[in-house]
């Protein structure tokens, strides 16, 4: 299970995404003119309830090892998923006047980056699989 290289991917898929339910992805002045407010996943319920659909379904994943047919679509939906919540996100900023994205945003992108990486590692998995059974 964890030696194959796409468990690792999905292991930090899934850290970094529980990661963005506490720390601020852009911070800056309100509407109503709160200024060095934070914006992160816990106070807002959708962008929650996405995020922790994301971090379970690439726990889930990884033990899918069996199924790499399934395991390739679970990390396309992962990889869907968090394009979706980065499009929420981006909803929730623009109701800031002004501000700046956090450094922490960059999980956000390694969430997308590890499904990747994990989606490659199952297509060489099955490629291998693939050229041993030809072999025979």
């Amino acid at each position: 299970m964890l030696q194959r290289i796409q468990s690792i991917w999905l292991l930090l898929a899934s850290v970094c995404a529980f990661l963005t339910l506490k720390l601020s992805t852009y911070s800056g002045t309100t509407p109503e003119g709160i200024p060095s407010s934070a914006l992160m996943g816990m106070p807002n319920f959708l962008l929650t309830v996405v995020t922790v659909i994301i971090g379970v379904l690439a726990l889930i994943t990884i033990f899918l090892y069996g199924n790499r047919k399934l395991q390739f679509r679970l990390c396309l939906l992962g990889i869907l998923l968090e394009l979706i919540l980065i499009f929420l996100y981006y909803t929730e900023i623009k109701k800031y006047m002004d501000g700046t994205l956090s450094l922490t945003s960059i999980f956000h992108v390694g969430v997308l980056l590890f499904f990747v990486l994990a989606a490659k590692g199952i297509t060489n998995d099955d490629k291998i699989i693939r050229d041993s059974d030809r072999l025979r």
